[in-house]
């Protein structure tokens, strides 16, 4: 509440208040806004300083860059997140290219031990690592532009048509594509921007997506997170703990049957920009919502019963003898055991990018997906999804990318080096 004054002659019946010292004054003042600040009037937040605290768990964890894959593959589900494809400019060769992996390599290891860069812009001088991760790949386009076509991997061909498909060229694929993910914002668009400029005249930017997750410690126990429609998004996700997740999930020592050997410990990731149509989706009932998907949405159970990891019973039926999970369920549709064992982890961020012309929100899901191999993995599931999801009407796949992301690298070395130097 504000209240009005009037300019005028004091009036005798306003006491006089004592004269204060300058520094009983300000103490007086802070401990008025304290009060404020209490209550959530804006007057406290503009005369009162954050209290000093340590370094929380949440900046202070650092994950190692250098190992046998690249980081940000098997890593949790990260707050923020900016995916960017380059293209390289025109004559980068392959000198160029190696030059420049050399140098995301070093600003890379810098940040992800909380380091500051060569040039560093100060975005994120008084945060930790914050479990800052950056991942590169190559696109099929690249090797065709460094010479390196023997080099370039079967797996790349292009992905197959989808009759859902509705791809913005312009947004799609790229030369080379780098994710970026971390547990606190200005971390993450810190990298982001250190390796734009460590780009230079060697590659220019393609396309570039920001996205977000749920924040570590924002739900009373660890839990998968949510998308936009609300729904559990995660669930029977791979697991390093499986026996074959490795396999499953990463290219095996030596290249294997398919894959070159400088793909030894990598993976393919598919990326799909998939705008989820909400307006639509927050029509439907609750019910109609859990039909949809094959699962409660409190918990993310399978509407077959038990807890969110709890197998669904493909072959339940109802009083009426009709399938407790339809046949058309997203969770059916997908599921491994319909699609000869076909698993790929994903780790997807949600975005928003505003709102379209009619007012419907631009948002829905960065959906990332690593795998041994794309045919074996994501092709089989998204084809059967393409011929009779029930999410299908709800959602909209507006961009994509299939990227070669090659193993770690040890110190001393950098990301893509026997590629480039092999």
């Amino acid at each position: 509440m504000t209240h009005e004054h009037h300019p005028g002659p004091r009036s005798s019946r306003v006491p006089r208040l004592p004269r204060l010292s300058r520094r009983r004054l300000l103490g007086t003042i802070g401990a008025a806004g304290a009060a404020i600040g209490a209550t959530g009037g804006a007057v406290g937040t503009a005369v009162t300083r954050d209290t000093p605290v340590a370094l929380s768990t949440v900046g202070s964890t650092a994950v190692p860059f250098h190992g046998k894959h690249q980081p940000g593959i098997t890593v949790a589900p990260q707050a923020c997140g900016h995916l960017i494809a380059f293209d390289l400019a025109p004559g980068a060769d392959r000198k160029a290219a190696a030059a420049l992996l050399r140098r995301w390599t070093g600003t890379a290891e810098r940040l992800a031990a909380g380091r500051t860069t060569t040039d560093d812009t100060g975005i994120a001088l008084d945060a930790g690592p914050s479990s800052l991760t950056v991942t590169f790949g190559f696109g099929r386009t690249f090797f065709d532009r460094t010479g390196l076509e023997k080099q370039r991997p079967a797996s790349l061909d292009p992905l197959p048509d989808f009759s859902s498909d509705a791809l913005d060229a312009d947004r799609s694929n790229g030369d080379l594509w780098v994710r970026i993910g971390a547990d606190d914002a200005l971390v993450a668009f810190h990298a982001l921007r250190a390796l734009q400029k460590d780009a230079a005249d060697t590659a220019r930017v393609r396309w570039q997506m920001n996205g977000f997750n749920r924040s570590s410690g924002a739900t009373a126990e660890p839990m998968t997170t949510r998308n936009l429609m609300g729904q559990v998004d995660g669930t029977r996700n791979p697991r390093p703990e499986d026996e074959d997740f490795d396999e499953r999930i990463f290219v095996p020592d030596g290249g294997g049957a398919k894959d070159p050997a400088w793909m030894a410990g990598g993976s393919y990731a598919v990326v799909r920009r998939i705008r989820m149509l909400l307006d639509d989706w927050d029509g439907l009932s609750v019910g109609d919502q859990e039909q949809v998907i094959g699962r409660r949405k409190s918990d993310g159970s399978p509407l077959t019963g038990g807890s969110e990891t709890t197998l669904p019973d493909l072959e339940a039926r109802d009083a009426d003898g009709r399938p407790v999970i339809a046949a058309n369920a997203h969770a059916r549709v997908a599921a491994p055991e319909t699609n000869g064992g076909a698993a790929m982890l994903r780790r997807p961020f949600s975005f928003h990018d505003g709102y379209d012309e009619k007012g419907a929100p631009d948002a829905g899901l960065l959906f990332i997906c690593w795998q041994a191999d794309p045919l074996r993995g994501f092709v089989p599931v998204q084809r059967k999804l393409d011929r009779g999801d029930a999410l299908s009407a709800f959602i909209r796949h507006e961009a994509s990318g299939l990227y070669a992301v090659p193993g770690g690298c040890a110190p001393g070395e950098y990301v893509g080096q026997r590629l480039l130097e092999g």
